[in-house]
């Protein structure tokens, strides 16, 4: 391995970004919308996040529909409890489901 292979695995910015999704304190909640229908909101993500690619990669997951805006995700239905383990295998390591 060449010294610039390892700094194309290991730039600055990447090592930036996963200490800052290990440092995020994501917060889920269940939110109760128009007759009645469930929805997981999530916020506080960095700044930095992708969220459009983060909630296109949850709604695949997860299989259901949902849309990203101003740095919270909504996505439709109960998620809560498949939430927490795919957003640590993101590197998510702080997720508080309320």
């Amino acid at each position: 391995m060449s010294s610039r292979d390892f700094e194309d695995e290991f730039s600055i910015e990447s090592v930036l970004e996963e200490i800052s999704k290990e440092e995020t304190e994501i917060q889920v909640r269940l939110e109760k919308r128009k007759f009645g229908k469930p929805v997981t909101v999530l916020k506080g993500f960095p700044k930095d996040a992708d969220i459009k690619r983060l909630a296109s990669e949850l709604k695949n997951r997860l299989a259901c529909g949902g849309s990203a805006k101003d740095g919270i995700i909504a996505l439709q239905g109960d998620h809560r409890r498949e939430i927490k383990k795919i957003l640590e295998e993101l590197g998510y390591n702080r997720v508080i489901v309320l």
